[in-house]
């Protein structure tokens, strides 16, 4: 790695504290400290409501898509899965 990135090395890790990890954001970033600080906030609560790794996923409906991503007008209920294995894409194709 070159030395110059050293400092983001395990930057989303657990291994640095929210000060450094500040510091090495103001460093890079045109943000404000407070601009961060209410960042930091905004996501601390936006976490604190998600589920957590072994909690039930939260049921939701979706689209079924066709060939080639084309809507169906299908739609399927997580909850009507249960007990089979299912995965979820998520991103842009585009």
């Amino acid at each position: 790695m070159d030395p110059r990135y050293e400092h983001f090395k395990n930057f989303s890790g657990n291994d640095m504290s929210r000060e450094e990890k500040r510091a090495i954001w103001l460093e890079i970033s045109d943000m404000t400290g407070e601009e961060f600080d209410a960042m930091q906030t905004h996501h601390k609560e936006h976490q604190a409501g998600a589920p957590k790794v072994g909690d039930m996923a939260p049921d939701f409906t979706a689209e079924v898509l066709g060939a080639g991503r084309k809507r169906t007008g299908e739609f399927v209920t997580l909850s009507t899965l249960r007990g089979r294995p299912v995965a979820l894409a998520f991103g842009s194709y585009t």
